[in-house]
């Protein structure tokens, strides 16, 4: 074995350069087949659930098939890793968007479970799982809790943009429209893109900026990358046109939105509320169906309840008015607050006393400004005006965070001055709730029109009136 010749060196080198260039040819050929033609290879379309994945993270709409599979992919994933806390949190998110999306309040005590369980695995520095319990919070209508959690993550980590819309959404409850302001603010320093354009669309809103969040919601559309994302801003620009009367635009818009998500149930109850107004009976009817089907939100059902009232059935109304007394009762089961449109329905179609009791309490936990609106109604419809003129005030008054345009706060106000005697101001407000939105309401925009009337024209030697008449 000693005296074997070895091989000479060279022999190894040209084995090695052979080896090596028959591995290249076949790599070579491999990439040839995978690349036809010389054009660069797609990426493999994301799965459903990591779009989702993706969606959930930036804070904008998923699809809901999409937002299924991400849960059913992290309860398989936790069920081998129950200690993964990123997992458990964003679960808890993906529950709070369903419970959301389907007006399902089931999922709420479930996403509260994960969030927590996340908290526990990982206590410290769990920005996600406090975020998730913010936006869980605000699905619940929990204001004062939504702001703890958002101020709480926004503490570990002041620069994670996504915190900010949720403590926007929590001070707006609240009624702390300066701080809803300079929170939007420090965002749009953060940050830009579709979701922020759009968050601060609904801040211009609430400040009756009206043309300024048109342009945002449009820039927002124009930018949304997928479908779901795009609907549910065109949906939210559907309820702007609808707020300002025109009814045309609106419709345009909640179309489109059902056309690109046909799960955009909002938009399908938009497109109901519209058709409705344009005189489209049989469709805003159909329309106004397939939204609480899938989405049995009580406030549809007050409004479809109205429209029967409208359209003298009362029978069919009484049905969406126990659909909406059943699905309040299945969201205090699952910790979510609709104490807002119990009220409202109450102080119209109920006992306006009890609608005082729960509104008030509302108030107190939770002063925003459609409460104040709501609570000033209910006031006046139990019998007491001057008290209620003082909520009706505040909700339509700019310095107190009523900046909102709204039909319904103005009608509400003129109603309440007509019935003290303030015939002025009554009139003033009438007009303007029925300039603002001719439509408003199946049910109120009429009997605004029969007040009005009523009121007739101002003297011509009356004096001008103050706005605090």
């Amino acid at each position: 074995m000693e005296n074997q010749q070895k091989p000479p060196e060279g022999r190894f080198r040209t084995r090695r350069v052979v080896l090596a260039s028959v591995a290249g040819c076949a790599v070579l050929v491999g990439v040839l087949v995978l690349l036809p033609s010389g054009r660069p290879a797609e990426p493999a379309p994301p799965s459903p659930g990591a779009v989702a994945m993706a969606a959930v993270t930036a804070g904008v709409p998923a699809a809901l098939p999409d937002m299924a599979e991400l849960i059913d992919e992290r309860e398989k994933r936790l069920r081998a890793r129950p200690r993964d806390a990123r997992s458990w949190a964003v679960l808890g998110a993906a529950y709070v968007e369903q419970g959301r999306r389907l007006a399902d309040p089931a999922y709420y005590p479930r996403a509260e479970k994960a969030l927590r369980t996340s908290l526990k695995v990982r206590p410290k520095g769990n920005t996600r799982a406090l975020a998730g319990l913010a936006a869980l919070a605000t699905a619940r209508r929990d204001f004062p809790a939504a702001r703890r959690w958002g101020e709480a993550a926004l503490t570990l980590e002041p620069r994670r943009w996504t915190t900010y819309p949720l403590l926007i959404d929590a001070y707006t409850g609240l009624g702390e429209h300066a701080a809803a302001e300079r929170t939007l603010d420090r965002l749009t320093e953060l940050r830009s893109g579709p979701a922020v354009l759009a968050r601060a669309a609904a801040v211009y809103r609430d400040r009756g900026r009206r043309e300024d969040a048109a342009a945002s919601l449009a820039d927002a559309a124009a930018g949304a990358r997928t479908p779901p994302e795009r609907a549910a801003y065109l949906e939210r620009a559907g309820q702007l046109a609808w707020e300002r009367g025109d009814l045309q635009d609106a419709l345009r818009h909640f179309q489109e939105a059902v056309r690109l998500d046909p799960d955009q149930r909002a938009a399908q109850a938009g497109q109901g509320r519209t058709l409705a107004a344009l005189g489209r009976t049989a469709q805003a009817l159909n329309a106004y169906r397939a939204a609480l089907t899938k989405q049995p939100c009580p406030r549809y059902a007050l409004e479809l309840g109205e429209l029967y009232e409208s359209l003298g059935m009362p029978e069919a109304a009484l049905v969406q008015y126990d659909l909406l007394r059943a699905r309040v009762r299945a969201a205090a089961a699952g910790g979510a607050d609709e104490e807002l449109v119990l009220g409202q329905f109450e102080a119209d179609h109920g006992d306006p006393r009890e609608a005082v009791r729960r509104l008030r309490a509302e108030w107190h936990r939770q002063p925003g400004t459609e409460v104040a609106d709501a609570l000033g109604w209910a006031l006046h419809r139990a019998g007491e005006p001057q008290k209620a003129l003082r909520f009706a005030a505040r909700a339509t008054d700019a310095e107190h965070g009523g900046g909102v345009r709204s039909a319904v706060y103005m009608y509400h106000r003129g109603m309440i001055e007509r019935e003290l005697d303030q015939y002025g101001a009554a009139r003033r407000h009438l007009a303007e709730a029925l300039r603002i939105n001719p439509h408003f309401s199946p049910l109120h925009a009429p009997a605004a029109r029969t007040a009005l009337e009523a009121l007739g024209e101002p003297p011509d030697d009356a004096l001008p009136e103050t706005a605090g008449e």
